[in-house]
């Protein structure tokens, strides 16, 4: 009919792609450095936006030949994580669901078993959602970012990582190659979520990490996602929690204070309202669990 256009017509046009497969990380920065291109490993984000028109994109760089990023490695309680390992054998280590617990659980969260298998921690980063799952978490257990260009390396704290929804730190030619961790033994966390249905994004989470002495908070650290324009530390939330008694005062004083430091928008996921309403929940949730776990009564 006149005026109304087929649904071959008004589909996203996918351009042809060149495809590139470096075995070294020198070689990957090398082709990388070339105008247009784009490092892609798990490529389940990128392939989603093609399909939506939102990447026009043609010159893909894989990294899933390139070793150096591929490992999970120990040093004594420091680990580095490749940036290109899948989620999923990051949540099957149990060491990691031992010393880093609310990382496990976020990667549990995220996404179908088939996902998992496929996309990277370092691509689950770059994408750079707001509801990234494994930000807050990384963000609780203050993760350093190590970042390569042909230069050389440097290494950023993820909470400067964010610059922006879909936007980071990392300048053309930068390749994002591991996640650096340190364990910290003494301490319990964890992480809590609401998505409208499995495997949905969420509306909401929250990561919290917490060491208890002598029945006060030593040290604490607490993260939220999906209701900033970048996963956010809560820094005033630590200050109210760190040298008092982990006890109901204390914690609602912590939850009451989260609405002010939050910025949540409405999606068609769920509105800011609602968002305000859940994420002091999820909060509190995250900060019992990890008492529990850092007092010994986690069950």
């Amino acid at each position: 009919m006149p005026g109304r256009r087929s649904a071959l017509e008004s589909a996203p046009v996918m351009t042809t792609l060149t495809y590139q497969r470096p075995t070294s990380l020198r070689e990957a920065l090398e082709t990388g450095g070339s105008d247009g291109a784009r490092f892609v490993s798990g490529g389940t984000d990128l392939m989603v936006q093609r399909r939506s028109g939102r990447s026009g994109t043609e010159n893909l760089v894989s990294l899933r030949r390139v070793e150096e990023l591929a490992g999970i490695d120990w040093k004594n309680d420091q680990l580095r994580i490749g940036a290109a390992v899948p989620l999923a054998g990051i949540g099957a280590d149990q060491r990691i669901a031992r010393d880093f617990p609310a990382l496990a659980q976020a990667i549990a969260a995220l996404g179908s078993v088939q996902i998992r298998n496929v996309a990277t921690l370092g691509g689950n980063l770059c994408n750079a959602s707001p509801a990234a799952d494994t930000a807050p978490a990384l963000l609780a257990y203050e993760a350093r970012i190590e970042i390569a260009n042909t230069g050389g390396t440097r290494t950023v704290g993820l909470d400067e990582f964010f610059t922006g929804p879909g936007s980071t730190v990392l300048q053309p030619g930068e390749l994002l190659t591991a996640i650096l961790l340190d364990a910290r033994q003494s301490a319990g966390s964890a992480f809590m979520r609401l998505g409208r249905v499995r495997m949905d994004l969420a509306i909401a989470s929250a990561a919290a990490l917490v060491e208890i002495e002598d029945n006060r908070c030593t040290h604490a650290r607490v993260a939220v996602g999906a209701v900033a324009p970048t996963p956010l530390r809560l820094s005033a939330v630590e200050e109210i929690l760190e040298g008092k008694a982990p006890d109901g005062p204390t914690l609602a004083k912590a939850q009451a204070a989260v609405d002010a430091l939050i910025s949540p928008i409405s999606d068609l996921r769920a509105s800011a309202r609602h968002r305000r309403r859940i994420t002091p929940v999820l909060v509190a949730r995250a900060l019992e669990a990890a008492i529990s776990m850092a007092t010994g009564d986690a069950q």
